[in-house]
């Protein structure tokens, strides 16, 4: 195919992606107020400031998918290095006195205008971008050592120790995983992804033993009852949450364990709440709306009209679902904790955003597919 073709658009959106981030954003605004009340309250002495937040965040994803959408995704490939280096240099930046805004014992923001912004998030997609430009325009020596493999683990091993110097371990866990599921699409031998997996394995289990609350999170994950008033307290209330909700939950705004027993119900937990009020039914509406984007984006990649098209909607889609089942399989106890938020659902601005950016690009590349 010509770039010539490549670049027509059919115009319009992608139906399945449109309602499925929307109904999402809707059910976060709700969720967010719902959840967040209480302690917006007791924080700022109005109920309502985290849900007023959380609408203009939403007001901003939807104008960052508009323009994402009429974007040619051609662009990011002309841009790729020119995105990797401004990613880079945000990570730099958090370390730099007076720049970076410690957070609780962590540099993970910096303060523009006031407003937080955290460079891990666009460093992710940075690297998507990156990744498919470069495993493109190789495709046909990927499966080189020096040329497929090693490239692509020196930029990421760059990326993943400053996050990890944040310290983020999970951000920088999640990082890999999108990378090496990229690779594999892309067709690096699979003997260099598991003998670069046998060989972070000793680094990650340093990484763990040296952090006293990453091994605490561990501990509390295998048996959080008996933890349930240390490391295991948000699991403990996460599960208890969900076992009030039954099958069509206490219904909106009557969540108990949102009232200072779950800690930040209206972020990393929100899951958790969403499950109590809303029950069961609507666990499996959200859980629906998530698999009908991450199908939809499967479908965009595979009848994608060049390989860069394809590894981008990989690349974006893996990130999406990894988030969705890291922040789901956290709030049901089936993974150790980690501070990462349900896209489009919880209160945020960063992910919020970058999660939008990541859609309105693949419906770019959806209204460009091969019919």
């Amino acid at each position: 195919m010509t770039d010539n073709n490549q670049t027509k658009d059919r115009g319009g959106y992608d139906g399945f992606l449109l309602l499925g981030m929307l109904l999402l954003l809707g059910i976060g605004v709700v969720m967010v107020y719902s959840a967040s009340s209480v302690v917006s309250l007791k924080r700022f002495g109005s109920g309502a400031y985290f849900f007023k937040r959380q609408v203009v965040y939403a007001l901003a994803a939807i104008l960052v998918l508009i323009i994402c959408r009429h974007v040619p995704y051609l662009f990011y490939r002309k841009m790729a290095y020119p995105i990797l280096v401004v990613a880079f240099l945000l990570l730099v930046a958090l370390y730099l006195p007076g720049v970076g805004h410690p957070v609780g014992g962590a540099r993970r923001w910096l303060k523009v205008f006031g407003l937080s912004f955290q460079p891990s998030e666009f460093a992710r997609l940075a690297l998507v971008i990156y990744l498919a430009y470069s495993m493109s325009k190789k495709q046909e020596k990927i499966k080189v050592f020096a040329v497929g493999f090693l490239p692509h683990v020196v930029v990421l091993a760059t990326f993943g120790a400053l996050i990890v110097m944040q310290p983020d371990f999970g951000m920088a866990a999640m990082l890999v995983f999108v990378v090496w599921t990229m690779l594999f699409v892309g067709g690096v031998r699979l003997s260099y992804l598991l003998t670069a997996v046998a060989g972070m394995l000793p680094i990650a289990y340093y990484i763990l033993i040296h952090a006293g609350y990453r091994l605490r999170r561990l501990t509390s994950f295998l048996d959080p009852w008996t933890y349930q008033s240390d490391a295991g307290y948000q699991i403990v209330h996460s599960l208890m949450a969900f076992g009030s909700g039954g099958v069509f939950g206490t219904g909106i705004g009557n969540s108990y364990q949102k009232l200072f027993y779950l800690p930040e119900p209206h972020t990393d937990f929100i899951f958790s709440v969403l499950g109590e009020e809303l029950g069961l039914v609507g666990v499996c509406l959200v859980m629906g709306l998530y698999a009908m984007i991450l199908w939809r984006g499967i479908v965009v990649a595979m009848k994608a009209r060049d390989l860069f098209a394809t590894y981008l909607a990989v690349g974006l889609i893996s990130a999406l679902g990894l988030q969705v089942c890291v922040n789901v399989g956290v709030t049901m106890g089936l993974l150790p904790t980690k501070g990462l938020t349900l896209p489009f659902v919880s209160y945020g601005g960063t992910s919020l955003v970058m999660n939008a950016a990541a859609v309105g690009i693949l419906m770019n590349i959806s209204a460009r597919q091969a019919v």
